[in-house]
């Protein structure tokens, strides 16, 4: 298998898309933080020193699918149509799951975008409560599922 991002010097380089048909592609990505209850209870019961926690970091997810071409070397700016955010709260972990959907009409998919989305919203929750549990964890950033374009369709496995 050949590595797309290099070319025959084996020089980083970003694919070329121009020839490749605009098709629907929508990403779908998740990932959790686990706390502290002390952390936890202070997010829901909106009692931080720093504001809302979960609609920051909805914010911060979409300004993170915006900016991946920013921060991800070789991924194309692209003209999104959509970015959608939700959080579930986890009371057992105690924690949160962020899961960040990311859509284009275009020529290159967006699973990049939702990863990073994903990975921001969360490091702004750490960011945010930090001050009352700097041992919160981080874990399961995957894409869950993604379609359109020329590779088949994904769909992870529960």
């Amino acid at each position: 298998m050949n590595l797309t991002h290099l070319d025959n010097n084996n020089r980083p380089k970003m694919v070329d898309v121009s020839n490749k048909n605009e098709t629907q592609r929508i990403a779908i990505a998740s990932g959790e933080i686990t706390m502290s209850k002390e952390a936890f209870d202070a997010i829901i019961s909106k009692n931080t020193k720093k504001g809302p926690v979960l609609q920051t970091a909805v914010i911060a997810a979409i300004m993170g699918v915006k900016k991946t071409s920013d921060l991800i070397p070789m991924c194309h700016p692209l003209l999104l149509s959509g970015i959608n955010c939700d959080i579930e709260e986890k009371p057992l972990l105690p924690g949160f799951k962020l899961i960040v959907t990311a859509k284009l009409n275009g020529q290159t998919g967006v699973e990049m975008e939702a990863l990073t989305g994903v990975s921001i919203g969360l490091l702004t929750i750490y960011d945010m409560v930090k001050a009352i549990d700097k041992s919160m964890i981080i874990s399961n950033v995957q894409l869950e599922k993604k379609s359109g374009g020329k590779s088949a369709d994904f769909e992870r496995k529960i």
